[in-house]
């Protein structure tokens, strides 16, 4: 193949900003034969591109937006991958009036959805369409297949299915690519997505500790655990990384690399998001809001040095008084159960957000599309497909009678180990939400009654009655006679 396409030919696609993922993904497009029209604010790194991997494709090299936008086929298509926020508004405005009527503009970055409604808007009032897709898989998917969430009018998804099927990762045949919905369904999809992400990391981080300071156990010992678990139910690609993480040793020491990375995580928004619109839906999605909230923690180095440096009291702990080999498979069984939690909730706050904003997603779509590429990408997706061909109206998922099924083996042992955690001093905050959010969904009474006694003594904000119709205040001021409005 040449390094280059010559001049005269023109690009079916297009990609704007070749930092790694960006890059990645236009030699993805380039090594499924696609010729790929290629452009960076700072040339340097096409050139580099093109040196280095050139030899894969067909690419066309550009040095302004406009010999790009004339490099590509009509109606042209061109994915911007360049940071979040007023970088990406400048690049679409630069795209959008370079580009002529009916042309496509793709943001395949991590943007907030409701910057994406506002975006297809503006860029529609210009004629040219704009898709906020979602992908994801990393650097490693971006170049060998990853999971795409494409949102944008149906008719941009009739030019681009083709070319997004043709590099994204492939499960069974199926390509994990699909029109998710209107103006800023894909990016919402991904959001949570990641939120089901963070509390995926979050509890099995949970396990690991639970493992390493309760069972007294190594890292590489605890890594071959986890491979053990790779070939059951929690087959998954987290629980994949997880052994190689924890098998991994430091090139300088040699100790364990677990042992020298410092123990705070970062972010980058999409967890945030995830919890902050949650909250605004009124979708209870406790498992991902703890693990934001533990990345949070362990972040606050200060409060954390000040707290061991001040001998916070720590009352009685206790030593893991239970065979090893029991609590290693009480943690499995409670880890499979609030990995199910965290996939339910995030299907809740997806239907959620499909009915707020109109976007009609179809949750089988997403266990399709999971099953390769992304993150979160696990054994079980194809029972939550089933789950939702059999009944499309599950009130949660995990009232699908497998899954309620599942859970039926799951239970004790995640009593078992939260009980465990508390004893032993370890925080546990996803296994222990998790619960409480499950306990609450089966509880046939929930305080919420007194809480609602509370509102209205103070701030006469009304209850309801179990025995009859209608809006009640009690005068508790005075007679503490009862009133309906």
């Amino acid at each position: 193949m040449t390094q280059t396409a010559e001049k005269t030919d023109l690009a079916q696609i297009g990609v704007v900003g070749l930092a790694v993922m960006g890059s990645n993904l236009a030699r993805n497009f380039a090594r499924n034969g696609n010729t790929v029209a290629v452009y960076n604010r700072s040339p340097e790194k096409t050139r580099a591109l093109i040196a280095e991997h050139g030899e894969e494709g067909h690419f066309i090299p550009s040095e302004t937006v406009e010999d790009f936008v004339a490099s590509l086929e009509r109606p042209r298509k061109a994915i911007i991958m360049v940071q979040a926020g007023k970088a990406t508004d400048a690049v679409i405005n630069q795209l959008a009036d370079a580009m002529d009527e009916g042309d496509i503009i793709i943001d395949g970055g991590n943007a907030l959805f409701t910057d994406t409604i506002r975006r297809e808007k503006e860029v529609a009032e210009k004629g040219r369409h704009f898709v906020g897709a979602g992908i994801s898989g990393g650097e490693e998917g971006a170049l060998n297949g990853p999971s795409i969430m494409p949102g944008g009018p149906a008719e941009s998804w009739e030019t681009l299915g083709p070319i997004l099927e043709s590099i994204a990762a492939n499960v069974d045949g199926t390509p994990c690519v699909t029109h998710i919905g209107p103006d800023g369904a894909g990016h919402f999809v991904k959001m949570v997505h990641n939120g089901i992400e963070y509390a995926d990391m979050q509890v099995i981080g949970e396990a690991y500790q639970l493992l390493r300071y309760g069972a007294g156990m190594e890292p590489a010992e605890i890594a071959e655990i986890f491979r053990e678990w790779n070939s059951g139910d929690l087959d998954s690609y987290l629980i994949e990384i997880t052994a190689e993480v924890l098998a991994q040793k430091d090139p300088e020491t040699g100790a364990p690399l677990v042992d020298v990375i410092v123990d705070a995580a970062g972010q980058k928004g999409t967890g945030r998001w995830t919890a902050i619109n949650g909250l605004e839906l009124g979708v209870p999605i406790t498992g991902i809001a703890e693990s934001v909230f533990a990345r949070a923690l362990s972040s606050s180095t200060a409060q954390r040095v000040a707290a061991q440096e001040g001998q916070l009291p720590s009352g009685t702990i206790k030593q893991l008084d239970v065979d090893k080999a029991e609590f290693i498979e009480d943690v499995r069984r409670a880890l499979y159960a609030a990995k199910l939690i965290a996939y339910s909730q995030g299907f809740d706050e997806i239907k959620a957000g499909s009915e707020e904003f109109g976007w009609d997603v179809d949750p089988r779509d997403l266990a399709t599309i999971w099953r390769g590429g992304c993150i979160i990408r696990a054994k079980f997706l194809d029972r939550i497909r089933e789950a939702y061909d059999n009944n499309a109206d599950l009130p949660a998922l995990i009232l699908d009678p497998y899954f309620k099924g599942e859970l039926e083996g799951l239970i004790d042992p995640w009593r078992r180990v939260v009980v465990a955690a508390t004893q032993l001093g370890l925080p546990a905050p996803v296994f222990a939400s998790s619960l409480a959010y499950y306990d609450s969904l089966r509880a046939e009474r929930l305080p919420a009654a007194l809480i609602q006694g509370q509102r209205d003594f103070f701030g006469a904000h009304t209850f309801k009655r179990v025995d009859r119709e209608g809006t009640f205040h009690i005068e508790w001021s005075g007679d503490r006679s009862l009133s309906e409005y």
